[in-house]
């Protein structure tokens, strides 16, 4: 390997020896000294060029260096380490291993703000910027935390298919294409074949990918291609158990988070804070929340708008002080055909969504797993039987009582964080005018 160790690792006492790799972000040159910031995945090391006594062939290669040139120094820590970064080496040797071919068409360090569209339009450079680089690095380390809490849960992960014959869903968002002369789609989420692994006896499941929805929407909280950690679970006795499921995920995702970023956390002056326990609302209940706070949906119609959802937000941080909430029972009138409903209830359904500062971040609960009912529900809401059987049919030869949930990860990404646009929280965003880089 070129690089023999990262900067985070670097050790710090006098005369130890470190040989980095990384990224020129900036040069400040003095007539007696250069000065030059090394950075790489972990951190920036500042690589101190003493004029009068360095080598005459290691002041040429310092000479001919540009920021975004990327090199290989080799060197000493010093006897005291001066530079705010924490980390210096004086050099003894440095190898260029890649030019710039002149300045950056966006500003990287953000000194001077370019436009998002831009920024996005540029994406690869834009990752360079230490503030963008740690929001992906707080993304895998959330993911960490879910996939070790799933693995202790038993659960296996699982990969279901993108590409449909049917429309998973139903309904107008929904990507079409063409598959050797016929019809596919995009899904809009793999639920459905999760429930069939259900079926199939695998208990329980978990996978992490990409979902579509055709949404014409240009705004900050819209992606028309988004990644979800999604779980399904059998022999449940209620969507409770998928509550809890889902809250000690989320447990374990953010004190991993909170454990392993610090740094980073820091750059965005994160505040997170783990409740004991997540609040839950219900319905019919929630409805005379809403009409305190000055919102009148439809009562067994309707639940929430974007603003009435931030509203329940501020409602339950002042009530519980909890950013984490659950809201359960939803009208079922609103929800698709496979939501389990209250047998003795029936206007309520199993459903579960899962709100963090405002923001709904999963949605969830328990599936309806008996066939009849299946059947019952589709034709209620009016979708053709013949197009679901290619899911419906399964039931028919048994299914243990199973539940689940999908939590965005980018959506969750961006209210950690305080991101404002969820496409910084996307490595290459796709939104209905943007489809490359």
């Amino acid at each position: 390997m070129l690089r023999v160790e990262y900067i985070k690792d670097m050790k710090l006492e006098h005369g130890s020896k470190a040989r980095i790799g990384g990224r020129i972000v900036k040069i400040n040159d003095l007539k007696s000294a250069k000065f030059i910031w090394v950075r790489d995945i972990t951190g920036s090391a500042q690589v101190t060029i003493l004029k009068n006594s360095m080598e005459p062939e290691l002041l040429k290669t310092a000479e001919q260096l540009m920021p975004n040139d990327f090199v290989i120094v080799e060197g000493t820590v010093p006897k005291e380490i001066k530079t705010s970064l924490g980390r210096e080496l004086l050099p003894t040797k440095i190898e260029i291993v890649s030019k710039t071919s002149g300045p950056s068409p966006i500003d990287i360090e953000g000194v001077n703000e370019s436009s998002v569209d831009k920024r996005l339009s540029w994406r690869a450079l834009d990752l360079r910027n230490q503030k963008n680089t740690a929001v992906f690095l707080v993304q895998s380390k959330l993911m960490e935390g879910m996939q070790r809490y799933l693995y202790s849960q038993k659960f296996m992960q699982t990969f279901t298919p993108s590409l449909m014959g049917v429309s998973s869903e139903g309904g107008s968002e929904v990507f079409q294409l063409k598959h050797f002369g016929k019809n596919a789609y995009l899904r809009q989420d793999p639920q459905l074949h999760r429930q069939l692994l259900m079926v199939a006896g695998f208990e329980r499941v978990y996978e992490i990918g990409p979902s579509w929805r055709a949404e014409l929407s240009n705004t900050p909280m819209h992606l028309t291609e988004h990644r979800t950690c999604a779980a399904e679970m059998s022999y449940i006795e209620s969507e409770k158990d998928i509550i809890e499921l889902e809250e000690g995920l989320i447990k374990s995702a953010m004190k991993t988070v909170l454990d392993e970023c610090t740094e980073e956390l820091a750059l965005f002056e994160a505040d997170i804070r783990i409740p004991e326990h997540f609040p839950v609302l219900e319905f019919p209940g929630v409805y005379d929340v809403l009409e305190e706070l000055g919102f009148k949906p439809k009562r067994g119609e309707e639940d929430y708008n974007k603003q009435g959802e931030a509203a329940l937000g501020r409602y339950v941080k002042e009530k519980y002080n909890s950013d984490f909430f659950f809201v359960n029972r939803f009208p079922y009138a609103i929800k698709p055909f496979y939501v389990m409903r209250f047998d003795d209830e029936p206007q309520w359904a199993r459903s579960v969504d899962l709100m963090y500062k405002g923001l709904e971040i999963s949605s969830g609960g328990q599936r309806e797993h008996r066939y009849d009912k299946i059947i019952e529900q589709a034709k209620g809401k009016g979708l053709n039987i013949d197009n679901l059987k290619w899911f419906s049919e399964f039931f028919k030869y048994g299914a243990p009582p199973h539940g689940g949930f999908s939590i965005g990860i980018e959506r969750l990404t961006m209210k950690i964080l305080g991101i404002q646009n969820i496409r910084e929280a996307a490595l290459f965003p796709r939104t209905p005018d943007l489809l490359i880089p």
